[in-house]
């Protein structure tokens, strides 16, 4: 359903179809849309583009999600996406956006994704949920997915948030496949980087997270874990807003396999 409801309305652009898919009080976190299905249609429709007729029976392959799956309340997919390389506008990059989707009698109810506010963008209402993302059906863990979400908690709890980097000798593979731009490939390059990270000195690993997630998904050899983060809004410093943050993991054979985020090249620093 929301792979049909991307296609016909936000792909093909007929957006008279959203009541179809989507609640009228769909709640909104970009924090560049106006929460509401209205504020949704708005936003979408004054990017000019107009109506596919007819509307495709697919979408082309660099349209489509990479990865994505479902799990209790929710439909998550991740995008890749090419652009110049700021150090070097001769190259490309790829990196990854997130979309997560709450579903509620059979439609789209809630969603969330990793756009940061974008400049010029305004005075936005966003959406508030009800409760928490946690509190909605997540799905009951096989063992095999307790087995997915303890390694996942272990790579972003004890090594990132406790400084154990160690750990990864033991449970990350060697050809450890990382999308995050900056970050080199394979475990030793994870380890090298991270590493050099300001503030991760270990310390007693705790049970709970120094900084837990608002939702997390397991589905499979996949754990999809959300943040919530702030920054400074770029029409207002004196204002804050909230965006999203991702982290996806895959497991394979027991080891840590790969690893998504939202992360992009920032612009090389001016000389001074």
């Amino acid at each position: 359903m929301v792979m049909t409801w991307w296609r016909e309305v936000l792909y093909a652009g007929h957006f008279e179809l959203a009541p179809k898919y989507q609640a009228e009080n769909y709640i909104q976190h970009n924090p560049n849309v106006n929460t509401g299905r209205a504020g949704f249609i708005d936003f979408f429709t004054k990017l000019g583009r107009k109506p596919m007729n007819p509307i495709p029976k697919a979408m082309p392959a660099d349209q489509m999600p990479v990865v994505s799956g479902a799990r209790g309340d929710f439909v998550w997919l991740i995008f890749e996406h090419e652009d110049k390389d700021p150090r070097n506008p001769a190259n490309t990059y790829h990196y990854n956006s997130f979309d997560v989707l709450r579903i509620e009698n059979g439609k789209v109810q809630e969603h969330w994704d990793s756009a940061q506010k974008m400049a010029g963008s305004g005075e936005v209402k966003t959406g508030v949920s009800p409760k928490p993302p946690m509190q909605w059906n997540t799905g009951k863990l096989s063992k095999e997915e307790e087995k997915t979400l303890a390694m996942a908690t272990e790579e972003l709890k004890d090594m990132l948030q406790y400084g154990h980097l160690e750990l990864a000798d033991k449970t990350m593979d060697p050809g450890y496949i990382q999308h995050n731009p900056n970050v080199p490939q394979g475990r030793d390059g994870f380890k090298q980087f991270m590493s050099r990270v300001p503030g991760r000195t270990p310390r007693e690993i705790k049970p709970e997270w120094v900084n837990a997630p608002v939702l997390t998904l397991i589905n499979g050899p996949y754990s999809v874990m959300m943040w919530d983060r702030t920054a400074k809004d770029p029409g207002n410093p004196n204002r804050e807003y909230k965006w999203n943050h991702f982290d996806v993991v895959r497991i394979e054979n027991g080891l840590i396999k790969e690893h998504w985020d939202e992360a992009r090249i920032n612009p090389p620093a001016a000389a001074r």
